[in-house]
This record gives C-alpha cells, sequence and structure tokens, in this order.
C-alpha cells in the first residue's frame, strides 16, 4: 500500500475532495479512497504492473513528472505528501511514528521540516513538533536547510490524527491570485473566482487534449482555467460585447480556443463531440430577455448539452436554484450537487451531472 495525502484548502468542506478524486480520474489514475478527514485526503495508488505512470506518482525517487503535472492542475489543495505514516496526535505518538520511519534518502541531503495544525486541532505548537522531528532526522545523519532543502517534510495535524510525509509536490495558489477578473485584459463583473474555476474543470474530469464547452461562456474564466490545463476550448453566449471580452481574455492566456455568438439552446454543434461541460449561467436575470422564463431557458441548455456531451462525459453546472429535476429528464444521472454560499443574497448550487454510457 503506497498512501498519497493531498493537504487540502479549507474553502468547502466537499469541493477540494470532489476537485482530487476529478483530476485523478482524469489522469487515468488508479486509486482508492483510505481516509478523508478534515482538509486531508489520503488515497492509496497501488503499485500497478508495468504501469509506469503510477510509478511516477508513488516513487519519490523516479521521475515526478506525473505529480508537478497534477501540482499544477489542482486549484484547492496546498501540498501533495508521500505519507510516510500516520499517527495519534499526541506528542509521543507522534514521535514514536517518525523513530521507526524508513528514512530511505541518501545521508547527504539536506532536509527541512514543517507542521500544520488544521483549525488548532491539536494542543502540541507546531514549532515544537518541528524542532523534535528535525531531531530525528539530524540523530540520523541529515543535516537541515531551511531555505533550499533537498527534501521537505511534512507533519500536518487534524481530526486527532497525524500524516507525516514527504513532499511530493505543492500548488502555486498564487498563479490563481494574478488571473482575478479585474487584473484581465477584459472585466465584468459577477464572475466565478479562477481556484473555483479551475476546481470544477477537474470535477468535470477535463484533462490535456480534452475538449471542454462553456456554452453560458460569459468573459471566459472557466475556459482560461480548462486552456492552461491543456484542454480544447470551445466557447458561446449570446452577448457580443461579452463575447469580444471572452476574446481577448483567451487570446491573453491561451490563445487557441473557439468562440460562437450562439444560442445555448440551439448549439451548432455535433452529437456527442464534447467531452466535458462547465457553465455558470447567468441565473435567470439578464437570461429572460432571450428566454420568457428561467425554466424554458434551462431545459434547452440542458438538453442541449446533453445532446452534444459524449457518452460518459461529465457536466458541471453553477446555478442559484436547483436543476436536477430538468437534468434527469433530458437523461442526465445526477452525481452530486454542493452548495457554497458566496454572501447574504447569493448561494450557489454546483451540480454534477454524468451522461452515462
Amino acid at each position: 500500500m503506497t498512501l498519497v495525502a493531498f493537504e487540502l484548502s479549507g474553502e468547502h468542506p466537499d469541493i477540494p475532495v470532489a476537485e482530487v478524486i476529478g483530476a485523478l480520474e482524469s489522469e487515468d489514475i488508479e486509486f482508492s479512497v483510505i481516509f478523508r478527514f478534515d482538509q486531508v485526503l489520503i488515497v492509496d495508488i497501488p503499485n500497478a504492473n508495468g504501469n509506469a505512470n503510477l510509478n511516477l506518482i508513488v516513487n519519490a525517487n523516479a521521475d515526478m513528472d506525473q505529480v508537478s503535472k497534477l501540482s499544477k492542475q489542482l486549484a484547492l489543495t496546498w501540498h501533495i505528501i508521500n505519507v510516510l505514516g500516520i499517527s495519534d496526535s499526541t506528542l509521543s505518538s507522534i514521535m514514536n511514528m517518525v523513530e521507526n520511519v524508513d528514512f530511505d534518502e541518501p545521508v547527504s541531503l539536506t532536509y527541512k521540516v514543517r507542521a500544520k495544525k488544521i483549525k488548532r486541532k491539536s494542543p502540541i505548537s507546531s514549532e515544537d513538533i518541528e524542532r523534535k522531528i528535525g531531531g530525528v532526522l539530524y540523530n540520523k545523519g541529515y543535516r537541515a536547510d531551511l531555505v533550499d532543502p533537498d527534501v521537505r517534510y511534512r507533519a500536518v495535524l487534524t481530526d486527532g490524527k497525524c500524516i507525516f510525509g514527504r513532499v511530493l509536490a505543492s500548488v502555486d495558489r498564487g498563479s490563481f491570485e494574478d488571473r482575478k477578473p479585474q487584473n484581465k485584459p477584459f472585466f465584468h463583473p459577477g464572475v466565478l473566482m479562477p481556484r473555483l474555476a479551475r476546481s470544477l474543470v477537474n470535477i468535470a474530469r477535463c484533462g490535456p487534449g480534452s475538449m471542454i464547452l462553456d456554452p453560458y461562456c460569459g468573459t471566459g474564466g472557466i475556459l482560461v482555467e480548462a486552456g492552461l490545463m491543456g484542454a480544447v476550448t470551445v466557447g458561446c453566449d449570446v452577448q457580443r460585447k461579452i463575447l469580444l471580452g471572452a476574446r481577448m481574455n483567451l487570446d491573453f492566456y491561451v490563445p487557441d480556443h473557439f468562440l460562437m455568438f450562439q444560442d445555448a439552446g440551439n448549439m451548432a454543434l455535433k452529437d456527442g463531440c464534447i467531452d466535458c461541460v462547465v457553465t455558470d449561467p447567468p441565473y435567470g436575470r439578464s437570461a429572460l430577455i432571450q428566454a420568457r422564463s428561467l425554466d424554458i431557458l434551462m431545459k434547452r441548455s440542458l438538453k442541449e448539452i446533453f445532446r452534444v456531451l459524449r457518452p460518459g462525459g461529465r457536466a458541471v453546472v453553477v446555478s442559484e436554484c436547483p436543476v436536477e429535476e430538468w437534468a434527469v429528464s433530458v437523461g442526465f444521472f445526477v452525481v452530486d450537487v454542493y452548495i457554497q454560499r458566496v454572501h447574504r443574497s447569493l448561494t450557489r448550487r454546483i451540480t454534477v451531472l454524468d451522461k452515462l454510457q
């Protein structure tokens, strides 16, 4: 059993978990969920016979391309950790676990230890844990380097457990801040923030080479995140000004894209040509100009989304109201619904839909 832990952000209790699972599935990596703690997901990635991709992710001394690829994909994860041990969160249990870890790095390599307490779920200070684990490594012949270490170790304390391991990769969350809507060439209020947009793309199991559609693309925020992951991006909208703005944004970040001025309820796309759909419809406010009611708008667009999506494909739809009944009526299977409270007057529903084989 080879365990990999994903140290998650606390932005939502469920969406970061769903994002990791979607990213693993999009890369066809065999895995099983072993533990789910507060802000930590631990999966087993078995050593498959002859499968080089799995060996890449679980072997810290091998080529780390696969791990780096996941870290560049994810938005709501902090670190990906090769788990070396799990113990209770008492100091004696942690030290007993670390003492028995088989550190296989050459003693010539330098190290750095960091500890994180999730929501202060331990009376032990992070500094004490770091110092004592560092002492174990020092006694084994390793030397610390707090600036540029060869190996980074991390201890995460949550729900009465300590997860200790080697950091395989970290997510550059600052890059998402650089792509905030107001920093893009074209800005329009009321759009999804980049981290959420990226997480929804991952939940849709969109990987490099996948063809993704946003039939209500707006300023192109979802497509920018998908395009940066290597997906083929297709967007539609009925507002010319907004569509021109989407073109400005996509030209700046991912020049290879396709945009169409067309109605989401009547798209000029072939049946089954799209791998995944992620969309944030206008919730019927400005859309009522184009459709007589939200009911008509959503039924027409969900029917079209189902038509253009390939069998086995997935759609992720953001809305203010329930869309499950409409989605089931056109043939979708409802995988999950996540509720996200944005502010007092806005609660998002994120509905995950599969078009079964």
